[in-house]
């Protein structure tokens, strides 16, 4: 009886003496691994960092938003850059947009932007600094037609001045 007991632990050590031999080779072979890939993945984000605008429009589309229409402003407006509007099915769709919106924003490093009319959905806007974004029911959407509204070229004022 004296025996197996003796055995038992005999094996066990020999068991414990097998990884402990191994998990340095591990651990070398992981940390030589992991640099490199890092490294990679580095040059990676700095050659395909999506600019704001690329982000929200991505959002919006993987969120199902409807009708998405981009009016470039640069130029013609000190607030903002560019103007995305888009319609939501329902006004539970629009609040969804817009709420996934910004957190997709604040994950991506621009901060919590300021979200307006939200509770009511009818029309949300998200603030994210160089573009504004609109966000929309339908029948919200035809009736304030800022599309409209912002589609129209800009008279040539400096000409005009000059005449007088």
């Amino acid at each position: 009886m004296v025996k197996k007991p003796a055995a038992k632990p005999a094996t066990k050590a020999k068991a414990k003496a097998a990884p402990k031999a191994k998990a340095p080779a591990k651990a070398k072979a992981t940390t030589k691994a992991k640099p490199a890939p890092k490294a990679k993945a580095v040059a990676r984000t700095e050659a395909a960092e999506p600019t704001l605008l690329e982000r929200i429009l991505t959002s919006l589309d993987a969120d199902k938003a409807e009708d998405i229409v981009t009016i470039d402003l640069a130029g013609r407006s000190s607030l903002t850059d560019a103007l995305v509007i888009a319609s939501g099915r329902s006004s539970r769709h629009v609040s969804s947009l817009a709420e996934h919106l910004a957190r997709k924003l604040k994950e991506a490093g621009y901060g919590t932007r300021p979200i307006d009319g939200l509770p009511q959905g009818d029309w949300v806007l998200v603030d994210a600094g160089d573009v504004i974004v609109h966000l929309f029911r339908p029948e919200v959407r035809s009736y304030y037609d800022l599309e409209g509204m912002w589609s129209v070229p800009e008279p040539e004022q400096a000409p005009e001045r000059a005449a007088l």
